[in-house]
């Protein structure tokens, strides 16, 4: 489908009609200036608009798919050419806004965990909940724009960004805790002895002594699974 000939010939047939760009704008419901983008071969008119526009140019689909009139003699060729050009142009057109939505929800995926991690305090579980949304909306869209591929590359690269996404989220509320000294965001336990709170981590622990007191300070060990007692002896 050459859109520079079809826009040429839209602009041939509008000026035979003594109709400006405006003029047919308004016929069809659109601005001048996608008319003009129409003319210059910048862009098609939607499927939608075909048949208002034949109908205001007097012109066949089909001549308007050629970008020119056509004779009996090759109409019919034309027209089987232009039904395969239509839907291969279809198509591209399905796969041009399947790959916007694809985008926006990596996008919006990436907007919810940033914003969760950014509104919710750490000691909220909703953080937690709304950052395990936002990679899986983050998660889908990055599956879906490469749906195309074959079902084991699909699976590798699914896995392979599914990783990289958890572990930039674990290592960040890593430097966090250790930075800052908040509680863990995604921590599979909480306990609280005494005077010591225990934050029990995927990889680590992390033990708040003296909490609210003057004295207070944090100690990150590795994972492991104290009892009672020894939460109360930590912090001695």
């Amino acid at each position: 489908m050459n859109q520079e000939k079809i826009g040429k010939f839209i602009a041939e047939c509008r000026k035979k009609k003594n109709m400006t760009q405006q003029e047919l704008a308004e016929k069809l419901g659109v601005s001048d200036r996608t008319v003009g983008n129409w003319e210059n071969g910048r862009n098609m008119p939607d499927l939608s608009l075909f048949k208002p526009l034949c109908k205001e140019l007097e012109i066949t689909l089909n001549e308007l798919l050629s970008g020119e009139n056509l004779t009996k003699e090759n109409y019919q060729e034309k027209s089987e050419e232009n039904i395969l050009d239509t839907i291969d142009y279809s198509n591209k057109k399905i796969v041009k806004y399947s790959k916007l939505i694809y985008l926006l929800l990596i996008i919006f995926g990436l907007f919810i965990v940033i914003t969760a991690i950014t509104i919710f305090p750490s000691e909220s579980s909703w953080g937690s909940i709304y950052s395990a949304l936002g990679v899986t909306i983050f998660t889908i869209g990055i599956s879906l724009n490469f749906k195309h591929l074959g079902l084991l590359k699909q699976s590798i690269i699914l896995v392979v960004t599914v990783l990289m996404t958890l572990s930039v989220l674990l290592f960040t509320d890593y430097m966090n805790v250790k930075r800052n000294h908040v509680a863990p965001r995604f921590r599979l336990v909480t306990a609280t002895t005494g005077d010591v709170i225990y934050y029990d981590t995927l990889f680590y622990d992390v033990y708040r002594c003296h909490f609210d007191e003057e004295d207070e300070y944090w100690v990150i060990e590795k994972n492991g699974n104290p009892s009672i007692e020894e939460l109360i002896d930590y912090c001695k």
